[in-house]
């Protein structure tokens, strides 16, 4: 398999990340290039709306679809650059797209996923095949159509004879188990840091706390942390997977009721939220588990990975994926990279057993290049 590029735009909405990529020795995938382009905060806005019904949708999502996919496209030119290759030297390009809609199995027994990008479009921009659009098919197939990344994580990170996870903290927070005797298992276990955003947007006017140093110093309201725990979300039973459709500021706004509480100890507590939610989950799942590795932004958020330790007793070790080769910031699209070569081979990309799907499926859309 030759070179491929993956490109993510995840449900913290802080940008495009992009990778030209390859095999390496034994299945390993290696980074050639990385490059970032932050989503500018008109269009940031646009995409944070069109998660719920407004006028004239359907115009407005083709519409951030195509200015989005413009951003898709300078990545990949900033790849190509990078690494010296041309566009014929690329296999294909894995694309995400953003998540505007995740809801399967909902409404009519299948139910729908829908990420915004346009396969034609950046197909005719970058002169190079796209495949994009993976979650449908697992969807389709009667699966949640995520997490997609833990056959990724098993092929990067999996060691044979050692129980171990992975943890993408993102918007939403998902964990992959990668038990001593290869199975692999993994499920959203609800925010990582799409109400930490949130929140330190509206009362701090800021995209993010920068390494969860507004939230270290806050106390966390016991009462508070009660009833965002008890969302039925995180009782369920895997397969399960969830987003912006359920944790978003009217679900945060509901459970505050109203009452005046201090916007620091309600950031804390929105931490000890992740953390607690993120702890329990490995917890009970895998409880002989000795290390978690840890990628997406929340990886760069110190306060976080405290606390996560701190929930888990220190009997875990917690680290960045760094360790094992791969920067926290390229895991999601080296994951794309990966799952766009799985489909040239017409290799399933999804694990039945995570998403609870009735079989495995060869996932994506293909849009050749001119």
């Amino acid at each position: 398999m030759g070179v491929t590029i993956g490109l993510m735009s995840g449900t913290s909405l802080d940008g495009v990340d992009g990778v030209l990529a390859q095999a390496g020795e034994h299945g390993r995938w290696q980074v050639l290039a990385h490059a970032h382009r932050p989503l500018p905060a008109a269009l940031r806005l646009e995409l944070l709306a069109l998660n719920d019904s407004g006028d004239d949708e359907l115009h407005r999502a083709a519409v951030a679809g195509n200015a989005l996919t413009a951003i898709y496209a300078e990545v990949v030119m900033a790849l190509r650059k990078a690494g010296g290759v041309a566009a014929g030297g690329v296999a294909a390009i894995g694309a995400h797209g953003q998540t505007v809609r995740h809801r399967p199995g909902e409404f009519d027994g299948s139910g729908y996923t829908l990420q915004l990008i346009n396969g034609a479009l950046l197909a005719e921009l970058t002169g190079i095949d796209v495949v994009c659009d993976f979650r449908s098919r697992d969807v389709a197939a009667g699966g949640q159509g995520a997490p997609l990344v833990p056959a990724f994580h098993a092929a990067c990170f999996g060691q044979p004879g050692r129980d171990l996870a992975v943890l993408n903290l993102g918007g939403i927070a998902n964990l992959t188990l990668l038990d001593a005797d290869g199975t692999v298992r993994g499920f959203d276990t609800g925010p990582g840091n799409v109400l930490l955003d949130l929140w330190c947007q509206s009362r701090r006017g800021l995209p993010y706390d920068a390494e969860g140093t507004w939230a270290s110093g806050g106390p966390v309201d016991a009462d508070l942390l009660a009833k965002l725990r008890a969302e039925p979300y995180f009782g369920r039973a895997p397969p399960k997977s969830t987003g912006r459709d359920l944790f978003r500021s009217a679900w945060l706004e509901a459970r505050l009721g109203g009452e005046v509480r201090d916007d620091r100890a309600v950031m804390s507590t929105l931490a000890e939220l992740t953390a607690s939610t993120v702890a329990d989950a490995l917890r009970e799942s895998a409880p002989s588990c000795e290390e978690l590795l840890v990628c997406g932004g929340g990886a760069f958020n110190a306060d976080l990975l405290r606390r996560i330790e701190s929930r888990l007793g220190g009997r875990v070790r917690v680290a960045s994926t760094a360790e094992a080769g791969v920067p926290p910031d390229q895991v999601e699209a080296l994951a794309f990279a990966w799952l766009a070569a799985a489909f040239l081979a017409r290799q399933p990309g999804n694990l039945p057993a995570v998403t609870g799907a009735r079989g495995p499926r060869v996932l994506g859309a293909l849009y050749p290049a001119a």
